[in-house]
């Protein structure tokens, strides 16, 4: 075993030990952040360990990481340890696949960024756990740079097996639900790309509505958000050079593709010949992110009013009840409203319905929400400086995270696709079965 590997387990134990041990502002800071992480986890010793671990890199005491308040409280250390440590900034969780066994070893693939790594045990006891790991297995966990050639695991990993691809797919949504902060941790041009996939598609929202919100009957909106989504679909085979008047004999022709490939792949997928012929576009410059189709749930096309919001940041929320919210916010006496309290409750406790549309109330209905959150909390209430610490309290990020309107990887997008087609097969057909939905979601 390289001596930089060893040094890197040496180095890790102490630092674990300076957070663990820690007993000021750094242990605050690792409590506010367990119990935040904790909250999504299973709470289970591998999952500690993972939250401990992450806290060495996300965590903050002022503007200083763990790692850097180690290295300023470690005066002794090396040169090379100060460098070695330093590099474990870039240290990120990801959901790997085995893609081959090293006599000393691993490659693995990131399957959320389809990056490739050569990682190394750095101690006995686990390289002999790990020598029973096989080709194609998954393994969630966190990898930290040793050199420029090889990485190393720095913390405990989750054995999945391995997985077909319908259970793959749940496995990275899941991936995606418990860690948003870390989905394209080792590809920021990924990141960037998705986050401005969620502006342009509210660009597109306001252009096409006339403005940020819309209400309307749920089978009506379904219809007009698959007209904004086939505008969506046109421009970004335009921006990706394809002709959308084009036919497919000619697209495939000026791709150097037999028309039958594609179209065999089309059908494999599940895809429209589009989405496809976008996927084996050959031409500079094409985007590696496919956007996800947008399409209602059956509860919410039954509904009798949805509104609809778009935000450049939040992305896309649809809401059944805000209608009945206004009209009790804008009622003489809200309490006289049947289930009135029971809503407010429900969006304070539903996931759904998160801080900007919390925001968007509080805009319009400043000293009506104020008395109503103020009877329901039976607590004094300040709307402007009390509903951020509430929704945290509920669970409810402050900022926002990737919506899912964001593009995915095509990687991703063809996995997803092709779970779908599998589950579709193995089901007995039913009159009026539906398509299978396209996009990663």
């Amino acid at each position: 075993m390289d001596a930089v590997l060893v040094r890197s387990h040496q180095l890790k134990l102490a630092l674990s030990d300076f957070v663990l041990d820690a007993e000021d502002e750094l242990a605050q800071a690792l409590e506010t952040y367990a119990a935040l992480k904790l909250r999504r986890g299973s709470g289970d010793n591998t999952q500690q360990d993972l939250t401990v671990d992450s806290f060495t890199t996300e965590g903050r005491v002022g503007n200083s990481s763990p790692l850097d308040l180690f290295i300023q409280n470690h005066p002794d250390l090396s040169q090379s340890d100060r460098e070695l440590i330093n590099s474990w900034h870039r240290s990120f969780i990801g959901l790997f696949a085995i893609t081959q066994v090293l006599p000393d070893g691993f490659e693995l693939m990131n399957w959320l960024t389809d990056k490739h790594y050569i990682v190394k045990p750095n101690n006995a006891q686990t390289q002999q756990e790990m020598s029973r790991l096989k080709e194609g297995e998954i393994l969630l966990t966190r990898i930290s740079p040793i050199t420029d050639t090889y990485w190393t695991l720095s913390c405990p990993y989750t054995q999945m097996g391995k997985l077909g691809k319908p259970k793959l797919a749940v496995a990275i949504g899941n991936f995606k639900e418990n860690h948003k902060n870390n989905l394209y941790s080792d590809a920021p041009d990924l990141l960037e790309e998705a986050w401005q996939s969620v502006s342009k598609y509210h660009e597109q929202f306001v252009d096409f509505f006339g403005g940020d919100e819309i209400t309307l009957p749920g089978y009506q909106l379904n219809k007009k958000i698959a007209e904004l989504q086939e505008i969506l679909s046109q421009k970004q085979l335009e921006a990706a050079g394809i002709d959308p008047s084009k036919s497919l004999e000619e697209v495939a022709q000026e791709a150097g593709i037999g028309q039958e490939d594609i179209k065999a792949a089309a059908a494999e997928l599940g895809a429209d010949s589009k989405v496809v012929e976008q996927l084996f576009d050959k031409k500079k410059g094409a985007s590696k992110m496919v956007m996800p189709k947008v399409e209602l749930p059956a509860e919410l096309k039954k509904a009798e009013q949805v509104t609809t919001f778009s935000h450049p940041r939040w992305g896309q929320m649809f809401i059944p009840t805000y209608t009945k919210v206004k009209a009790i916010l804008e009622a003489e006496d809200w309490q006289t409203i049947e289930g009135s309290e029971k809503l407010i409750r429900h969006y304070l406790e539903d996931k759904n319905i998160n801080a900007f549309i919390w925001h968007r109330l509080a805009q319009q209905y400043p000293t009506q929400l104020e008395k109503v959150l103020q009877t329901i909390l039976q607590r004094p209430f300040q709307l402007e400086s009390d509903l951020n610490p509430l929704l945290q309290e509920y669970n409810k990020p402050i900022e926002p995270e990737l919506p899912e309107i964001a593009s995915v990887p095509i990687h991703l997008h063809n996995l997803f696709q092709e779970a779908v087609v599998e589950v579709s097969k193995s089901k007995p057909k039913s009159k009026g079965q539906q398509k299978p939905a396209k996009g990663f979601r």
